[in-house]
């Protein structure tokens, strides 16, 4: 049953891989295409191939997971938690890609692993151990405030860029930040794969251990290429649903202020994996910073219909997932 368990636990874990690079690819390459800095055939390519180089670069926000943040149950009870928190994360993946609405992956596996270790304590079985205040610290509060920066960095940021290009014909400067909007997007691509790639990488790892064919600290080499793989796989197919979300329906930025989002995005995203080994959401910072800058361009630029839905969505999304992933526990847990 241990082999059985750990092999549905990988397999799913490739799928919310998959899934993550699918819809998250949206975030890297919305604004370039909507500002034909690169075609979306180039965008996405370029996606991938920094999102798995991001992927393979650290994997710092690993040791985060497994030594700071959770102690799994070992055995079948805690290959059945990891089970439940990835399938109830990805069937809400896939609901609110359905929706064209960008929410967080990150949101959804950690909510989903706290509802499976609440569904797991409440049958007597024992849950996820070191949920409490390191959670909050680590995970809970940077994801709160992450956004509100990025709003507020995005607006700011195109004070300094509109001064530096106030003595530049307009055809110029759009000219010329369309180029650096492909280097702005690989950078988001490669934050993504330094964030979201390290997610399903610790999970796995997670399975290994609770399966006893790993210990704490150990990473072996198959599983974050395994992990590379899978969301550079989910990449290349793209999820354009939320990139027209993104790039058209939220805010229409000109291509200076589409390259200011992606660089403080990017900017967060890096200072979060590598400095403060801190799980961010590339979903809600790209989306804030996005706003942000739009805001600056003028408040009417903004669509507040959609913003208020996808502020719904995030809103919903830690609610939904500890739901989901306590009844999956549940729906399983005879298999312990």
């Amino acid at each position: 049953m241990i082999t059985v368990l750990l092999t549905a636990v990988i397999v799913t874990a490739a799928i919310f891989a998959f899934l993550n690079g699918f819809r998250d690819a949206s975030s890297a390459v919305a604004l370039s295409v909507r500002n034909r800095a690169l075609t979306p055939s180039v965008a996405i390519l370029l996606a991938g191939f920094f999102n798995c180089l991001g992927a393979l670069t650290s994997v710092a926000l690993v040791a985060t997971f497994a030594n700071r943040l959770f102690t799994m149950p070992s055995g079948s009870n805690g290959l059945i938690l990891l089970l439940a928190a990835l399938i109830g994360a990805s069937l809400w993946g896939i609901y609110q890609w359905w929706r064209g609405y960008p929410s967080s992956s990150t949101h959804a596996l950690i909510s989903g692993l706290v509802g499976a270790s609440l569904g797991s304590a409440a049958i007597g079985h024992p849950p996820l151990e070191g949920i409490n205040s390191t959670l909050w610290a680590l995970v809970i509060l940077p994801m709160l405030i992450s956004p509100i920066v990025a709003f507020v960095l995005g607006f700011a940021a195109v004070y300094p860029t509109s001064w530096a290009a106030r003595n530049t014909a307009p055809n110029q400067v759009n000219r010329r930040t369309r180029q650096l909007q492909s280097v702005a997007g690989a950078a988001v691509a490669f934050g993504h794969g330094l964030q979201d790639g390290q997610r399903t990488t610790a999970i796995v790892l997670f399975a290994l251990i609770a399966a006893g064919v790993a210990g704490v600290g150990e990473i072996p080499l198959w599983v974050p290429l395994f992990t590379a793989g899978l969301l550079t796989l989910g990449t290349l197919f793209g999820g354009w649903r939320i990139s027209y979300t993104l790039g058209h329906r939220l805010v229409r930025l000109d291509p200076m202020r589409g390259f200011v989002a992606q660089i403080v995005a990017a900017g967060l995203l890096f200072v979060g994996a590598i400095a403060l080994h801190m799980p961010l959401s590339t979903t809600h910072t790209v989306t804030a910073a996005i706003v942000g800058a739009g805001a600056n361009q003028r408040f009417s630029a903004t669509n507040g219909r959609v913003m208020a839905r996808i502020a719904a969505a995030w809103l919903l999304t830690p609610l939904a997932c500890v739901l989901l992933g306590a009844l999956f526990f549940l729906a399983l847990s005879p298999l312990t």
